[in-house]
């Protein structure tokens, strides 16, 4: 079991996070919202990723699991260079305490 670097806590994950993800952040809109919104990337595997929602925002509302959305993966490496991709919403899991505490973790997948 590898050690999370950050405070010495064995990790507990099924797989290993890679730190040095192709995309930075990812954007969207769905029906029912006003505006485009924007998140960094978290928790970045080869099975997915996750974005990290407050859990007083709006959007929360209209991501539910098995939601398919077109949306827009920034690059890493490429200033404002993108990718548009197919994307499902894996899970929506609270974080209860923590660093996070009072967000929601949303798990994303590149279909």
């Amino acid at each position: 079991m590898e050690k999370d670097s950050h405070h010495n806590v064995p990790e507990r994950r099924s797989e290993s996070r890679a730190s040095d993800s192709r995309y930075y952040s990812v954007q969207f809109t769905k029906e029912g919202l006003d505006s485009f919104y924007q998140f960094k990337l978290w928790n970045i595997s080869p099975k997915g990723m996750c974005i990290l929602v407050n859990e007083a925002s709006e959007v929360l509302n209209h991501l539910k699991v098995g939601d398919t959305l077109e949306m827009t993966y920034y690059l890493t490496d490429a200033q404002g260079a993108f990718e548009k991709l197919k994307t499902q919403i894996k899970h929506v899991t609270k974080n209860e305490d923590g660093r996070f505490q009072g967000h929601y973790l949303v798990g994303l997948a590149i279909i």
